[in-house]
């Protein structure tokens, strides 16, 4: 195990965590570990180094760095294909700062590019009644959701992690 870790580096792995390792490769592309409430924790080998943090990740990509709830730590970021998938314990709501809702599956995907989250997969927005946000895009201080409709909203309500309210259904 500590052979396995110093290929990794050090990270800091939550209390929760359990230590069943459930695969590793000589090359080590991915980490899974288990943790409690069924949901895993995947650390990706980036060149050597370990993943930096999702607000780093989307602040990099000119995204709002309060887009996904606090809690949605745990991703995979493929550099080449540009697919990200984010993991969320559990179904929920986060409410804005500007007084919009964003209802989030536990499995969110999408493309990142620069300035733009696109063809995204397991969240929602509530225009009336809940409708399924397909692309957010980046344009100075605005952000553009594309939810059957294209809606503008300021960026700044986004810039802060918020936790999400746990709800019954996606």
């Amino acid at each position: 195990m500590d052979q396995i870790l110093n290929k990794v580096g050090s990270y800091w792995f939550s209390q929760k965590a359990s230590k069943e390792f459930n695969s590793v490769g000589d090359d080590i592309n991915s980490l899974s570990t288990s943790i409690e409430g069924g949901a895993k924790w995947l650390v990706n080998k980036v060149k050597g180094k370990m993943q930096k943090p999702l607000p780093e990740l989307l602040k990099e990509y000119d995204l709002a760095i309060g887009i996904f709830p606090r809690d949605a730590t745990n991703y995979e970021f493929n550099e080449e294909t540009g697919k990200l998938i984010v993991y969320i314990p559990s179904i929920c709501e986060v409410g804005y700062k500007d007084s919009s809702v964003l209802r989030f599956s536990t499995t969110v995907t999408g493309y990142l590019e620069k300035g733009k989250l696109a063809d995204i997969e397991g969240l929602k927005t509530k225009v009336m009644i809940w409708v399924k946000v397909s692309n957010i895009s980046s344009d100075g201080s605005k952000l553009h959701f594309s939810a059957g409709m294209k809606k503008t909203r300021s960026r700044e309500a986004y810039e802060v992690l918020r936790d999400g309210v746990s709800v019954d259904k996606f």
